[in-house]
């Protein structure tokens, strides 16, 4: 298959794209797919296979992906974690509502698959956005990572950007209001200064 041994120009991957009919092609191919592509694709063509090969089919979840469509969502996230958090988060993010099963899929991948960068994406990404209660979990699966470390790497503590940090809680002290009775967002708040409480003043 050209993708694994040759690169290929956008049109012709596009191209490709639509002659396999990927957006709609059975999930147990999906998976075989993904393990067949190269792990050198420019961060371009990984954005369009994003979206040909995932887009679709996280944003019309309406119960938890299938067991061949989330291995094909780790298959591709092992190589192209930013591309595909550019392509589907934002799109994600874009949904009026954030659907719930979308969202529950977001906090899975953040805690299970994406690469540290990724992550810090992701929370720059849901940052941008107003907050909204169903978001507060993402925001929580990020500090959760904090804790945690990467799941590829046993010990290794993540640690956010200054200014994402400083973006984070600052985002937290304008919603406060907003969120006077929620249960969700104390404990995000209780999360930010158990993990960051030599930083936060």
């Amino acid at each position: 298959l050209s993708l694994m041994s040759h690169p290929l120009c956008h049109p012709q991957l596009e191209g490709l794209c639509s002659f396999l009919q990927l957006s709609t092609c059975p999930e147990p191919f999906l998976v075989r797919f993904c393990s067949w592509l190269s792990p050198d694709l420019s961060c371009t063509s990984a954005a369009i296979l994003a979206e040909q090969l995932f887009l679709r089919r996280v944003l019309s979840l309406t119960q938890p992906p299938s067991r061949h469509l989330m291995a094909a969502l780790i298959s591709f996230c092992s190589m192209y974690s930013h591309p595909f958090c550019r392509v589907l988060v934002a799109a994600v993010l874009q949904e009026p509502g954030e659907g719930a099963e979308q969202i529950k899929l977001m906090c899975e991948l953040v805690e299970e698959c994406l690469e540290p960068h990724s992550v810090q994406l992701v929370l720059s990404q849901v940052l941008e956005v107003p907050l909204s209660e169903k978001l507060l979990p993402v925001l929580q699966a990020v500090l959760g990572r904090q804790v945690r470390g990467s799941p590829c790497a046993t010990g290794f503590h993540e640690v956010l950007p200054p200014e994402l940090l400083d973006l984070l809680v600052l985002t937290l002290c304008q919603q406060a209001p907003a969120f006077a009775t929620s249960l969700n967002y104390a404990r995000l708040v209780t999360a930010v200064l158990t993990v960051y409480q030599s930083q936060v003043s």
